[in-house]
């Protein structure tokens, strides 16, 4: 990296921490702390809501995916905008009219205590976790990439979110996010026409469109009814709904974005602008990843995109295997060029048999490197066992540090770790106000001041601050990082939205049924995953159905007991 690159990147990073702190110096009570005076304006809130999904992983996992398997990823997000418009219906205005400052205090009011504090507890194990994987996946690529020390890495991006979270709680999440969705969609968008203007002369950007159609990567939706199946049109409409309705309807990191809101309506406008946006933001990002693809179709790409895994290999006893390896991956590459020129003058030529043959010689050509670039995996996991195979991830960065001029490598950085920093702060904040008012204050005898509190929030912030590093520090690749944080979510969501759901809809159930209920679900839900009985998505679903199910049951079974019998 450069010294422009440098001054690009540590500027943008330190701007986002003191203007944080500037802009919310001197929170003097618990509803200016957890809820920003609820002053937000409908477009801070749907920047916010937004800024708090699209972590570092979405920026570096989905450019990744894309470039592996096409646009079909982009299917996980149909259900969102039904979901918006259940969240602006039914829970906007019931957590409005109780006041209350957390998701979970609404259920004390309608169950008991015990079921809140069951919910908040499940929010802050799933939501823990997910905060030391926004560390970790930013760190742990940046540090392969470019040989920076992990552990160094996750406690300086751990320090700078802590700085302006802990300060000034919810105001400073919400005014920091709209200055890092600036940063992030400008760095993309700058990314995307870098892109096009590196490709060939006559590859415009329809053109390139129709390269990567010829490589089966514009795939968008598929109709297949199969539960194993993780990208379908149905489980986006299905899973992808329940697992939106369950994260923005009931995660406290979102919720708390929302009650930020002066009114119902800001609110409202603010998740219908999320529900607006969202997909054409996730189709562009991976339309960016399509982008890559292309490039790399006329431009030399390593045979795996994790240096580290290289590195591994080359010091082992397969080096010469591997090398044979990117030899025939550098002839396949070159079979790769002629097959797209041959389809693009097919195209020019308007010959409508020469271009499906073309494409034909294109896919078995892509086939071809696929087997070849698995055969690279098999040999990196022999070489090491504990070095990530699966390169998703590494894709998009290594585009930028390999293709991308001065100045602008430090302002993608400044994109990654700006979306890892946005999306920490608003699951630190919420972990911190879910410990210090579900827990801490609900549970803590005798009455004191707003300052106290406020004290308390903050500490707890801190607290899972150097949680969420440690977590980091200690934390491993999964398959797909985007995947990861979407897995432990759906664990955890399924089961939580069906409590809120009874919570609303099923009046006659009371408190010992749900409790029980959502513990026996939670166990099903998790033995169901490790057991592999459906893909990951259709975990929000099934969680959410059993909890239902299983709470109707036992206060059917209750009443049914209570219920004095005739002697006959």
């Amino acid at each position: 990296m450069s010294n422009l690159d440098w001054f690009i990147l540590a500027g943008t990073l330190m701007f986002i921490v003191i203007y944080g702190v500037w802009r919310t110096k001197g929170s003097k009570n618990v509803s200016d702390y957890v809820l920003g005076g609820k002053e937000a304006r409908w477009w801070t809130i749907g920047l916010s809501v937004m800024a708090t999904q699209a972590s570092a992983i979405t920026f570096l996992s989905t450019p990744g995916q894309a470039f592996h398997d096409g646009m079909g990823f982009v299917q996980f997000y149909f259900g969102l905008p039904l979901a918006m418009i259940v969240i602006c219906m039914v829970f906007v205005p019931i957590y409005h009219k109780l006041k209350v400052y957390t998701a979970y205090e609404f259920l004390e009011k309608r169950f008991d205590l015990k079921t809140r504090s069951l919910a908040a507890i499940l929010f802050l194990i799933q939501r823990g976790l997910a905060a030391g994987i926004t560390i970790y996946a930013p760190s742990i690529i940046l540090s392969a990439v470019l040989g920076w020390d992990l552990l160094t890495l996750n406690i300086i991006i751990g320090i700078l979110v802590i700085i302006y979270t802990v300060s000034g709680g919810t105001k400073a999440v919400s005014v920091t996010q709209k200055q890092q969705m600036i940063i992030i969609m400008t760095g993309m968008f700058v990314a995307f026409f870098f892109i096009l203007g590196a490709l060939p002369p006559e590859i415009s950007f329809g053109n390139a469109l129709k390269v990567a159609g010829a490589s089966e990567k514009l795939n968008i939706l598929d109709f297949e009814l199969n539960t194993s199946s993780r990208y379908t049109f149905w489980s986006g409409i299905t899973g992808g709904f329940f697992l939106a309705l369950a994260y923005f309807g009931t995660d406290q990191s979102q919720v708390q974005r929302y009650l930020s809101g002066k009114s119902v309506r800001e609110m409202q406008l603010g998740l219908i602008f999320n529900g607006i946006f969202k997909i054409p933001m996730q189709f562009f990002i991976l339309l960016v990843g399509i982008m890559v693809f292309v490039f790399y179709q006329y431009n030399p790409s390593p045979i795996n995109f994790n240096p580290a895994a290289r590195i591994a290999v080359e010091n082992s006893e397969f080096a010469e295997d591997y090398k044979e390896l990117e030899e025939r991956h550098k002839e396949i590459e070159l079979e790769k060029t002629m097959a797209q020129d041959e389809f693009y003058g097919a195209l020019k030529l308007k010959e409508y048999a020469a271009t499906v043959e073309a494409k034909q010689h294109i896919l078995a050509v892509n086939q071809k490197e696929k087997v070849n670039r698995e055969k690279a995996k098999l040999l990196i996991s022999q070489a090491d066992s504990l070095v990530q195979t699966n390169d998703k991830d590494y894709v998009f960065i290594h585009f930028i540090l390999n293709n991308l001029p001065k100045g602008l490598i430090g302002l993608l950085l400044a994109v990654i770790l700006s979306a890892a920093m946005s999306s920490t702060a608003s699951e630190l904040n919420a972990l911190g106000t879910i410990s210090a008012l579900d827990l801490y204050k609900r549970n803590k005898k005798g009455e004191f001041t707003q300052k106290h509190y406020v004290r308390v929030s903050k500490a707890f912030t801190l607290l899972w601050g150097i949680i969420a590093i440690c977590i980091a520090c200690i934390a491993d690749l999964f398959d797909n990082l985007i995947q990861l944080v979407n897995i432990i979510g759906s664990i955890f969501y399924g089961n939580v939205l069906g409590i809120f759901l009874l919570a609303f809809f099923f009046k006659f159930v009371k408190g010992n049924a749900v409790f029980v209920a959502a513990v026996i679900t939670q166990i099903i839900v998790i033995v169901g995953y490790k057991l592999d009985w459906m893909s990951y998505l259709w975990l929000n679903a099934f969680g959410c159905t059993l909890v239902i199910l299983f709470a109707i049951l036992l206060e059917a079974f209750d009443r049914m007991l209570k219920t004095p019998h005739l002697e006959t």
